[in-house]
């Protein structure tokens, strides 16, 4: 017989909703119910154990005092009528004794029974039989007419103990009674503790989860919606501290998205200008050849530098892409002097005697493992960035110098940038390298450092801002490899300019 088929998707997930609710506050609710019931649970057969040792107790009690009137018969033999008045005052058929010497007397005598009883001793119980006993008597066999015999210690006889026979009816009517009032109270208790640890619960923990769950949500849908921004509670618990870290995610998204979009306008844009401006650099490159034709002196020493410069920017004009992303190439390193490199970046980068100064510590030979034109690129960059910094900078006394060294490290070439400016504030350092966020002067476009460490870590290596300070700022270039070299390269590190 081929199985049922099972039921959709749709109807097993109604199914799950029916018997366990989707929403936190209904499942806290009713857990926190079932567990104030299941502690309450519990609890019920040990009430009802001792409900039912004590009532039995209080009738061996009373059947007890009632027996002592065979002290006061005639040969200590009660009549019939008397014994009769005894075990319906005492609520007992029979009572005996069984004293130090082990003999056995009938204090009060009784019918004869139409079955044997059950047995419970109250002298010493097991924790089972205790905790089973008040079920046994609920829910045991027999019907009417069934009695309980019960031995406990006596307490007005001298003897080893008491033995009463009583019928467990009232018994168990009483307990029918304890243990409706009993359900009745955890019940109640059930519900008022579930809802205060319910409410208690929610607005600690349940709402401000929704809190943070709403504000999520919202800025998923719309992270430029103001109200979707959560603001912290200033809680010191672990519900405070996922508040502020969401704050901070969704300040770091909406700069992330910001700086996206900023990129995409700007791509959009060069995308655009990009066929005419390879068009131009063409132009350029002819017109650069027509001067290359002239027999000026001038002209043929200026003209190298302007092809290298025409060169460059045509293959970075190539490298545009749809919507304004650029694809870098892979780094053709090789081993670089860095002398003519270093001289050609601070020329493009406007370094002079007369303003800000470069400093090299490079030797004659010293050599890098790098791109050519991407290591113009990276220091282009870093010397702008540097001469702009010192150049912005307000009550200078003293002229602006960039100090660059070389040294190995671990098989690592390092050239170290140091500048004598106003150093980088604390607030521009964390977002140093980002586009569009990392500009340290007014109407930056911030791209510049960004474009180095991108270079840089093309290679493999990496550009990071060593240290800074009023009394200027250092960088690092790393670079993997340590090519032979025409001249040794200092192992130590270079200070800060001294101007």
């Amino acid at each position: 017989m081929a199985d049922a088929p099972s039921p959709p998707a749709p109807i097993r997930s109604l199914r799950r909703r029916f018997f366990w609710p989707g929403g936190l506050s209904a499942r806290l609710l009713l857990l926190t119910v079932l567990f104030v019931a299941g502690a309450g649970a519990l609890a019920l057969p040990p009430a009802l154990a001792s409900f039912e040792e004590q009532w039995l107790l209080d009738r061996v009690r009373a059947a007890e005092l009632a027996s002592m009137a065979t002290e006061a018969a005639p040969d200590q033999v009660l009549s019939e009528a008397l014994a009769s008045q005894l075990r319906q005052g005492a609520g007992v058929q029979t009572v005996a004794i069984l004293d130090n010497d082990g003999n056995r007397f009938l204090k009060v005598p009784g019918p004869k029974l139409a079955r044997p009883p059950y047995l419970v001793d109250l002298r010493d119980q097991a924790p089972a039989s205790w905790l089973s006993a008040p079920f046994q008597t609920l829910f045991g066999g027999g019907g009417e007419g069934r009695m309980v015999r019960v031995i406990a210690e006596p307490r007005f006889y001298k003897a080893q103990f008491i033995e009463v026979v009583a019928p467990d009816a009232e018994l168990k009517a009483e307990l029918k009674v304890y243990l409706w009032r009993l359900l009745a109270v955890m019940a109640f208790v059930s519900a008022l503790a579930g809802g205060l640890v319910y409410l208690s619960l929610n607005y600690f923990l349940v709402r401000p989860m929704q809190r943070i769950t709403r504000s999520m949500e919202r800025f998923a849908a719309d992270p430029e919606d103001a109200e979707a921004r959560i603001a912290p509670s200033g809680r010191r618990d672990e519900i405070g501290r996922a508040e502020v870290q969401l704050d901070r995610m969704q300040d770091e998204l909406r700069s992330a998205l910001s700086s996206r979009a900023r990129l995409a306008a700007l791509g959009e844009a060069v995308a655009k200008i990009n066929h005419d401006l390879r068009n131009m650099l063409t132009s350029a490159q002819i017109a650069s050849e027509r001067l290359a034709a002239l027999n000026d002196p001038q002209v043929t020493q200026a003209m190298p530098r302007l092809e290298r410069a025409l060169d460059r920017a045509v293959k970075l004009a190539t490298g545009v892409l749809t919507y304004g992303k650029t694809e870098e190439a892979a780094p053709d390193a090789r081993p670089l002097a860095l002398g003519p490199v270093l001289d050609a970046a601070a020329e493009e980068a406007r370094l002079s005697p007369d303003g800000v100064r470069l400093i090299s510590l490079v030797e004659t030979g010293e050599q890098v493992n790098a791109d050519p034109d991407q290591l113009h690129r990276i220091l282009v960059n870093l010397l702008r960035n540097a001469r702009e910094a010192v150049e912005q900078q307000e009550g200078r006394e003293t002229p602006g110098a960039i100090q660059i060294s070389l040294f190995e490290d671990e098989g690592v070439s390092v050239i170290r940038l140091a500048d004598n400016g106003p150093g980088v504030s604390e607030r521009a350092r964390e977002r140093l390298f980002q586009p569009f966020a990392g500009s340290t002067r007014a109407g930056g476009a911030g791209l510049g450092l960004a474009i180095a460490r991108e270079l840089a870590q093309g290679h493999g290596g990496d550009l990071s801002l060593a240290q800074t300070g009023p009394e200027g700022s250092v960088f690092e270039l790393r670079l993997p490899g340590a090519p032979a070299k025409l001249a040794p390269i200092r192992r130590r590190k270079a200070k800060s300019p001294e101007v």
